[in-house]
């Protein structure tokens, strides 16, 4: 017996069903592929002005603008939900509108204020006839033009004489000479030429084969491996100094921390470059920072770096090796991490373009910023910056954190997208995005640490790599001293000359007054001495 045929409706209808459900499969699919595509792009955009776009992360106050008239409406309806809503946006736009505004501009010298300030060396022209008949000539004036000059650096020979000299009343015995304070015997440089020499290749970046060219055409034909073992003998002599940096950098239990990454000459990779770090720590209430070089970035090098006795916090970014380390067995419960907001921003600021959210979080993030502005214009104690965090700030971080944790449940932004790359990072920092807020010793971010690498930044583009790994504890010595010249604002050269003139005659005990904050001070002091010297009676 056979088996009776559906009907013809009935197969029809079965493949229609299945026509639309590979076409919503289809459609759904296709909305997956768009939604993909999209992200692609604003990544790519992201990148593109990264690398070609201008690097300033300011807003635009019209983008703002733009911002809170869309949401002008959503944040009405809230406010008569919710009243505590109401009082925070009427804080925050006072807190707006007491906001100072600065140029942040620096007035530029005139070519004329910058020639007041130069030596003067003076040429006198006289005309063809006066020269011609000089005594049938009378003076009345000149006609006075101010050009500026350079004069290059000149090589000179120092000759240094040490007389001997015996006693009248006892010849018979061997004759005394002054000692000769060098930092190596057989060192033919003096301390300013080795000053000089560092400057140019630390502070002005310069690669050692452009250092031997100036030197060459300038009279003395020294050869970079010259150059390089004066480099190695002064970082050597100068390794107290830096121990007793490290020593002040983590007196206070408060640092910042970064690395920076460098490309050095490693025989084993047979001509390939392998890559070290710059450890970078920063204590900002000493204003002063300290380069450590190491060859690999994990958590055995910090433990390396930081002191056995340390306790405190450390600020960085959301490089996993600093929980690893804060974690660890002889660092657990000593050391707490605290986050860098500018890192979390930068994610938001990538994201902008995909919509009104990561802009809503940039225009919070910049009345906190406002607010870290004040505390520094007023010069606030860590006292009075963690009354005025706690008043004004705390209430915009729970604004910002309810509403990612919103936006992160209602999933309004898929995961792998700017947007929610943003939200997620800053809410898995978030505990560590705080602790700012409880105290007042804590920056924000750590942007201070950030500007103290640039330097080196600078230097990795001119001389694209070291000569080996050693090399990069030479430049760790000479970034951290020039560096914290910078911060006391004396000059890098006349520090370097001074220290290495001192240096043989230092000890363990006194070298801690080279430091450049001890050697700021000290001349400090000095001139202050001349200067009541000078207008004290006779």
């Amino acid at each position: 017996m056979m088996t009776p045929e559906p009907p013809r409706d009935a197969l029809l209808e079965q493949e229609n069903a299945e026509l639309r459900a590979r076409l919503e499969a289809l459609k759904e699919e296709n909305q997956q592929l768009r939604q993909d595509l999209q992200v692609l792009r604003l990544k790519v955009d992201a990148m593109a002005r990264k690398l070609f776009g201008r690097s300033s992360e300011k807003l635009d106050p019209a983008q703002l603008q733009m911002v809170f008239d869309a949401l002008k409406s959503e944040e009405q309806g809230a406010a008569k939900k919710d009243p505590a809503s109401d009082s925070a946006a009427r804080d925050s736009e006072a807190e707006a509108a007491a906001t100072p505004q600065s140029s942040g501009k620096r007035r530029k010298r005139s070519l004329e204020e910058i020639i007041e300030g130069l030596p003067v060396s003076e040429v006198i022209i006289d005309p063809p006839e006066v020269k011609a008949e000089p005594e049938a000539w009378a003076c009345m004036g000149a006609e006075v033009t101010k050009l500026i000059d350079y004069i290059p650096g000149k090589f000179a020979c120092q000759r240094i004489v040490r007389r001997k000299f015996v006693r009248k009343d006892a010849r018979h015995l061997p004759p005394i000479t002054a000692p000769l304070a060098t930092l190596q015997d057989r060192c033919i440089a003096t301390p300013r030429l080795l000053a000089h020499t560092l400057t140019q290749r630390f502070e002005l970046h310069l690669p050692y084969y452009r250092i031997e060219r100036m030197y060459e055409r300038q009279g003395a034909p020294l050869s970079r491996q010259t150059l390089c073992g004066w480099s190695g003998m002064c970082s050597d002599a100068c390794g107290l100094i830096i121990e007793a940096t490290k020593r002040d950098v983590f007196a206070d239990g408060y640092v910042e921390a970064d690395e920076s990454p460098a490309k050095y000459q490693d025989p084993q990779r047979k001509g390939a470059c392998g890559t070290g770090y710059f450890w970078v720590f920063y204590n900002p209430l000493r204003n002063t920072g300290l380069f450590v070089w190491r060859t690999g970035r994990g958590a055995a090098c910090l433990e390396s770096i930081v002191p056995k006795d340390f306790t405190g916090i450390i600020q960085c970014d959301g490089y996993q090796t600093y929980e690893a380390f804060a974690k660890s067995a002889p660092r657990a419960g000593r050391i707490q991490l605290a986050g860098c907001l500018a890192h979390a921003r930068r994610k938001f600021f990538d994201a902008k373009a995909e919509g009104e959210d990561p802009q809503w979080v940039l225009a919070q993030v910049q009345q906190l910023y406002q607010i870290e502005a004040r505390l520094r214009d007023a010069r606030a104690g860590p006292a009075e910056a963690l009354e005025t965090r706690q008043q004004h700030s705390v209430p915009i971080m729970e604004r910002i954190k309810a509403r990612l944790e919103h936006l992160q449940a209602s999933h309004k932004h898929r995961p792998r997208s700017l947007t929610g790359e943003a939200i997620t990072y800053a809410l898995n920092q978030w505990a560590k995005l705080g602790v700012f807020l409880r105290d007042g010793r804590v920056q924000i971010d750590n942007n201070l640490v950030e500007n103290a690498i640039r330097p080196s930044a600078i230097g990795k583009k001119n001389w694209l790599f070291m000569g080996d790994a050693q090399t990069g504890q030479r430049a760790a010595t000479f970034y951290t001293l020039i560096g914290n010249c910078h911060r006391e604002g004396v000059d890098a050269t006349a520090y370097l000359t001074d220290i290495f003139k001192r240096l043989p005659t230092e000890t363990n005990q006194t070298v801690h007054r080279l430091t450049p904050k001890a050697w700021a001070a000290e001349q400090a002091t000095m001139r202050q001495a001349l200067a009541q010297a000078v207008v004290a009676p006779v």
